[in-house]
């Protein structure tokens, strides 16, 4: 699987961002802000060659779906022979059409888009098409998660959503960073909730 991404990785360095996948660490990074039990709907942005894929799945509800949208053809084609689940949709096409995905497949939004998108190496009017349109179809308590391997794409994410965490992962080839975007509405209503009675310590 390695030596079929590293392949990849030469051919297409607009697509594939790493010349390894992601690790088991930062699967697990990943998926710690996804409440599995009430996700519904999950899109994966760039599945790659299915490592992060295989986690959600193992981990979603049996009546949730899963739309992992992959422009690379050969790891569409690969994904394809790797999972049968029928959770699970394999998307080949860009990222940029999330909300038209999402609508031919019966939903008008998504609780939760991860991405392992290069960002750095993706043009900049794509990846602001491909932000917005994470940014419009995700439901308003949801999050978008990303990982990169710089700082680079903090700025930019800064601007298409209202609250932006960071965390880190050391232990992935090469060390990540896995940003947490939420919007400004879902956040209110966390710190107004945390500030009830029922919240105050005594």
């Amino acid at each position: 699987m390695k030596g079929e991404f590293i392949l990849e990785f030469l051919k297409e360095k607009k697509q594939v961002g790493a010349v390894a996948p992601s690790s088991k660490f930062l699967c697990r990074k990943m998926c710690g802000p996804i409440d599995f039990e009430k996700a519904d709907v999950i899109v994966e942005l760039g599945p790659g060659t299915g490592v992060l894929t295989k986690v959600l799945l193992a981990r979603m509800k049996s009546t949730a779906t899963l739309i992992s949208i992959e422009a690379n053809e050969s790891f569409c084609a690969k994904l394809k022979d790797r999972f049968s689940d029928h959770r699970l949709k394999l998307i080949n096409d860009s990222a940029e059409n999330i909300g038209i995905i999402l609508s031919e497949h019966g939903f008008i939004e998504a609780d939760y888009i991860v991405s392992s998108l290069p960002l750095t190496v993706i043009p900049l009017i794509v990846k602001n098409r491909i932000l917005d349109q994470a940014a419009s179809n995700l439901a308003a308590e949801g999050t978008f998660i990303q990982f990169q391997y710089s700082l680079n794409a903090q700025r930019l994410l800064k601007r298409k959503f209202d609250v932006v965490k960071l965390d880190f992962t050391p232990i992935n080839v090469p060390p990540a960073f896995v940003y947490q975007c939420r919007n400004l509405q879902y956040e209110d209503a966390i710190t107004s909730e945390s500030m009830s009675p029922a919240f105050v310590k005594s």
